[in-house]
């Protein structure tokens, strides 16, 4: 992809990509984005979302953000009104096995595409955060930074967030040790010390570097010079 122009880059998302798919007769426009992508443990998950095609949505929705510049009281907050003020929302999820299996890009398409089939309506347009998906024949427009520039992808990036989130305090319970409530699978020193102390659990995804397991040398081949051989 093109180098993003940082002038291109509104103050906030908006509504400029669905305008211009609502003026054209594309009144269902999906957002996509995703969440937990450079976890080392947990799904990888991704959210569709159709807004209205209304522009006083984005008077409604003042406030949504990229969720990483939300706090979690906020997105909570947001996640509830994006919900109810959608058309339709969806969200997909690809486990720690799909990423180790696929790779964490393929993973990810995968979770997106599971968050299409979610959609109680069928999308007309995609506007998806810096991807393209190969087995999506709607027609789609990849935006680098599309959290911050396209309204119903930072909706999308809300209800990822904030859906992963929640799975990731159930998992914190079902595999307690590692703070996958604090953390949210993510790279931090108390979970690196934590996988020191415990080893990985089944949520862990053993192709990333830091939960790959230890290769084991092999042992080494007895010394035995006497093999019949002859010596000059």
């Amino acid at each position: 992809m093109r180098r993003l122009d940082p002038a291109e880059i509104p103050p906030a998302p908006d509504l400029a990509f669905e305008s211009s798919l609502w003026a054209c007769g594309k009144t269902r426009v999906a957002g996509l984005d995703e969440a937990g992508r450079g976890a080392w443990a947990g799904p990888v998950a991704a959210a569709a979302v159709i807004l209205p095609p209304d522009p006083e949505i984005l008077t409604r929705l003042k406030g949504v953000r990229d969720s990483k510049q939300m706090t979690p009281l906020q997105r909570d907050q947001w996640a509830e009104i994006i919900r109810a003020e959608a058309l339709a929302w969806g969200v997909g999820l690809a486990a720690s096995e799909e990423i180790d299996g696929l790779g964490i890009v393929a993973a990810t398409r995968l979770a997106m595409q599971r968050a299409l089939q979610a959609l109680n309506a069928a999308p007309e347009h995609l506007l998806i955060d810096a991807l393209h998906l190969p087995a999506i024949s709607c027609p789609q427009t990849a935006l680098l930074k599309g959290d911050a520039r396209s309204l119903s992808i930072a909706a999308a990036s809300v209800l990822a967030k904030t859906s992963r989130d929640a799975l990731m305090r159930q998992l914190d319970a079902r595999f307690p040790g590692y703070g996958f409530a604090a953390h949210k699978g993510y790279g931090t020193p108390a979970h690196r010390q934590a996988l020191a102390r415990l080893g990985v659990s089944p949520q862990h995804r053993l192709t990333f570097a830091p939960c790959r397991p230890a290769p084991i040398e092999p042992p080494p081949l007895p010394l035995n010079l006497d093999q019949g051989a002859s010596y000059a």
